[in-house]
């Protein structure tokens, strides 16, 4: 199955910066984190989604390990708002020009103020969306945090 190039692929190209493409069958429409985990045979600790979410002015990116759930409260206070909201879904493309189950954190329309979850510095590569479903791309997180100028910061729920 040969992965046409998504936009996320050339600026990581554009950027020689190295990756790994993983592909999943998405025919079954299980799109979710923990199923593209057990698709591409990676622990969910690996395998980070991408949430979009506004604050009062400004749209924020975060990027966490599937298995969890972002805390609104610690979001918000990385983006230095009081409070944060989810994008509807219904609005994920038009600013992102991405799709739900297939919204990178690279190469959305703008440069949004991207943050990820902290345990991401602990591992050598994670994965994320490669910009549509059932692509997948592998790299290392300092090299992610570098194209997309993201931090690193706690943001999720504590177990």
């Amino acid at each position: 199955m040969s992965a046409s190039k998504t936009n996320a692929m050339r600026i990581l190209d554009g950027q020689h910066i190295q990756y790994n493409i993983l592909s999943y069958d998405h025919q079954d429409r299980k799109i979710d984190g923990m199923n593209v985990a057990e698709k591409i045979e990676r622990a969910p600790e690996m395998v980070f989604k991408t949430l979009v979410a506004h604050g009062k002015q400004n749209l924020f990116v975060f990027v966490i390990p599937v298995h969890k759930e972002l805390d609104l409260k610690k979001a918000a206070k990385s983006a230095g708002e009081k409070k944060i909201e989810m994008l509807p879904v219904k609005d994920l493309q038009k600013y992102t020009g991405y799709i739900r189950g297939g919204c990178s954190p690279i190469g959305m329309k703008k440069l949004y103020p991207t943050f990820i979850d902290q345990p991401a510095l602990e591992l050598e590569a994670i994965v994320v969306s490669g910009g549509k479903i059932g692509t997948q791309l592998e790299l290392n997180p300092h090299d992610l945090a570098l194209i997309i100028q993201a931090q690193f910061t706690d943001l999720t729920h504590t177990a």
